[in-house]
């Protein structure tokens, strides 16, 4: 196993490896890795996530699960690093984290089986699935403002390859508290199922990357907060939440709601899936 990361070191971006509690550059050059200013990981071409996979959170909204997974697009102006802020505008109420593990593409994929996906995956990262609900009632089919506002993908702090994706557990923290507690077990879709599904019709280049689906209890956050996402073998990634100075714009656009579809998604109620919830018993 090995970890990459990227870093801002004297004005340039510069791809480095951890060494410790070091990251070494291309030339020798060391860094605390506490002290370090961390860019994403990776620079992708696209950001696929999944909507769910984890069967905790299938519980938790009281559904079933559809025959196969359906995607969304994050675009990568959404992107942030480990210790970057993610920016909650002056008029949203409802900014959720949900943490994740991040597949990483190594080779450029397009009509392989799942039996040979893990041969195009450079590695795998943490990812932090930040959604602003307060677009729910507009942008529910597409997620597109919901979870590709700017700073809404934190991806980090680096690179892990070599890294087995079974049996790790996946857990997110709120100012220290536990607040997720899930497993990479517990998906419906394995990374690799993932991987060749998507590739099915979208080519994916390397630095591409797909987020993987969350546990259970994703929640909203407030300014102030510290929202850290811990994976086994892939250390953890820490952001913080900011207050954005301005609002959205009122003067045209659809506008952030509070909607029973917003609050109840947002708190963990059902609204998201109930296309998919299962016949009542008899």
């Amino acid at each position: 196993m090995a970890e990459y990361r990227r870093i801002l070191l004297d004005g340039a971006a510069v791809q480095v490896v951890r060494d410790g509690q070091y990251l070494v550059s291309g030339d020798g050059r060391r860094v605390a890795a506490a002290e370090a200013v961390h860019l994403p990981p990776v620079v992708p071409t696209k950001i696929v996530a999944v909507h769910l996979n984890h069967r905790s959170r299938v519980t938790e909204f009281g559904v079933r699960l559809p025959a196969a997974p359906t995607y969304f697009h994050k675009p990568t102006s959404a992107l942030v690093g480990h210790g970057g802020a993610v920016v909650r505008p002056a008029n949203c109420k409802y900014l959720n984290y949900e943490g994740e593990v991040a597949i990483v593409i190594g080779r450029t994929c397009r009509g392989v089986p799942p039996s040979a996906a893990g041969d195009y995956i450079a590695g795998y990262t943490i990812g932090n699935d930040f959604g602003l609900h307060d677009f729910r009632d507009t942008d529910a089919g597409s997620m597109l403002r919901v979870k590709g506002s700017d700073t809404m993908a934190p991806l980090g702090p680096g690179l892990v390859t070599g890294w087995d994706f079974h049996g790790k557990r996946l857990r997110t923290y709120v100012n220290g508290a536990l607040v997720q507690d899930g497993s990479t077990d517990e998906m419906q879709w394995d990374m690799h199922y993932l991987v060749a599904d998507i590739a099915r019709t979208i080519t994916l280049y390397p630095g591409d990357v797909l987020l993987s689906g969350t546990p259970a209890n994703s929640r909203p956050v407030q300014p102030g907060d510290v929202v850290e996402v811990e994976v086994d073998g892939l250390g953890r990634l820490a952001n913080h939440v900011v207050a954005g100075p301005l609002p959205v714009p009122g003067e045209f656009g659809a506008q952030p709601t509070e909607s029973e579809e917003v609050v109840s998604t947002a708190l963990g109620g059902d609204w998201e899936f109930r296309g998919i919830r299962p016949p009542a018993r008899s």
